[in-house]
């Protein structure tokens, strides 16, 4: 191969930077910010959740050990290390149980990066304002976003985890905004991040390291971002360099016109979805589904599920014990922990849940299948799923959801998602500070800046 290889799309990385360094929050919509501001607050609740499992404190422990100055909190713990450190930890909470937001397209969860990285910075400098820090989490979805859709479902089906790869941008761009780097130097802020990020995804059978990669590719696009601001250099090309480029090596089959497509107008930052099960937003739209048989577990004999060629490739392996992760991840075992109790939630995802017997033997009436029909209608509707439930009195009940719930085009309400941030905090904050904390969220551009937010995240009380 040769470095000589023409572009995928000439100036692609120089354009995007220039995009990110220049746009302020004036420039943004209102309804873009608006949606920022809500993915924030979701954000912080999973974050904090988060940060009580032991995979991320593990990390904590890791951090903590290996000091640093005291710049930046580590959420729930009355510790303040490095600001490196802190992302670390904070973003590994933030994709610690299956709960942080989805960008259908690009296959990312752009607040488990964004949102600990500007809070980062932000308590390190009181001058950053809630308007700077809204607009630096909108920058970093929006390119971001645009790197993963241009890498398309390829990226996944070539075994990179979205999350740790496409996710360094999110990070790179958010610290960039806030670092308020030069065009010039967020386009090297992002030709680094493109070397820094990193996950595969065989990690989705069971392992801890999963949750990593999220708070390593925010660690990555931070110490991308700073490294830009003292004028290091990263490679001006990086998305679409025809040899050795981000789109043509990991991606390898790109479509490098969403990267510019819209750019302005169509945002991206917008189109961020919510998740409302806690598991993996390939089995949504069937778990949707399932729920809405209300075919108690007693009369099933058997479940067929129809999805798109990506969801079974994500979702629809043998299912065995290995971890809470495994579960998560699982179609089998997220639909017989739906037949069996009629719904899921956090309590479905246990150590000793996640072996149950009942639900073990269970799976073995549900059966998954890729759909050609639903396959055929494109990525834009790789979560569907069709449902079609045997009973043992010989009915026969099928149900179809196109747009799981929480996605853009089947949304939730605001309330939904503050309910959600609620149950993720019962226990871990005193009711009165939930909804304090929930308040500034949701006013975040009024704020002068994160010290209020900061305050409520560092007490450890769990």
């Amino acid at each position: 191969m040769s470095s000589s290889l023409p572009p995928l799309l000439p100036h692609a990385t120089r354009d995007l930077a220039r995009f990110a360094a220049r746009t302020r929050f004036d420039d943004i919509p209102a309804g873009v910010t608006d949606k920022v501001k809500l993915s924030v607050l979701d954000g912080l609740g999973v974050c904090l959740h988060g940060s009580t499992l032991p995979w991320t404190q593990k990390v904590r422990d890791v951090v903590l050990a290996d000091g640093g100055k005291p710049l930046a909190s580590v959420w729930n713990s009355d510790a303040k290390v490095g600001l490196s450190g802190a992302v670390l930890v904070n973003s590994t909470a933030g994709h610690a149980f299956e709960m942080d937001d989805i960008h259908k397209e690009s296959i990312l969860h752009p607040n488990s990066l964004s949102v600990p990285t500007a809070l980062a910075l932000a308590e390190a400098d009181p001058s950053l304002t809630g308007r700077d820090i809204v607009a630096a989490i909108a920058m970093g979805a929006e390119i971001g976003a645009r790197i993963g859709n241009a890498a398309t479902m390829a990226l996944f089906l070539n075994g990179f985890h979205p999350q740790g790869t496409s996710g360094a941008f999110v990070a790179a761009v958010t610290a960039g905004h806030l670092l308020k780097l030069t065009a010039e130097q967020m386009q090297h802020a992002i030709g680094i991040a493109g070397s820094l990020g990193a996950g595969l995804m065989a990690a989705q059978e069971g392992a801890m390291v999963k949750r990593l990669h999220a708070g390593r590719a925010a660690q990555g696009g931070l110490t991308a971002a700073l490294l830009a601001k003292k004028d290091f250099t990263g490679i001006t090309d990086v998305v679409e360099a025809g040899y050795g480029g981000f789109l043509s090596a990991i991606a390898r089959t790109p479509n490098p016109a969403r990267l510019l497509d819209g750019l302005g107008s169509d945002w991206e930052a917008a189109k961020v979805g919510f998740k409302m099960y806690p598991n993996v937003t390939s089995i949504h739209a069937a778990l949707d589904a399932m729920r809405d048989t209300k075919i108690a577990a007693r009369d099933i004999q058997s479940i067929e599920i129809g999805v798109g060629h990506m969801t079974f490739v994500h979702t629809a392996w043998d299912y065995k014990p290995a971890g809470v992760t495994a579960a998560q991840m699982n179609m089998f075992y997220g639909i017989a922990a739906m037949a069996l109790r009629g719904d899921v939630a956090a309590r479905d995802y246990t150590e000793d849940r996640i072996a149950d017997p009942e639900t073990l033997a269970f799976i073995s009436r549900v059966k998954v299948f890729v759909d050609d029909e639903l396959e055929g209608m494109g990525a834009a509707f790789r979560h569907a799923a069709r449902v079609t439930v045997h009973t043992t009195d010989g009915r026969t009940i099928k149900r179809e959801v196109l747009n799981r719930r929480g996605s853009p085009e089947n949304a939730v309400t605001r309330e939904d998602v503050e309910r959600k941030f609620a149950a993720n905090l019962v226990g871990i904050l005193p009711p009165a500070e939930i909804d304090r904390l929930k308040n500034l969220a949701l006013s975040l551009d009024t704020l002068p800046n994160a010290g209020e937010i900061v305050k409520i995240l560092l007490p450890a009380r769990s």
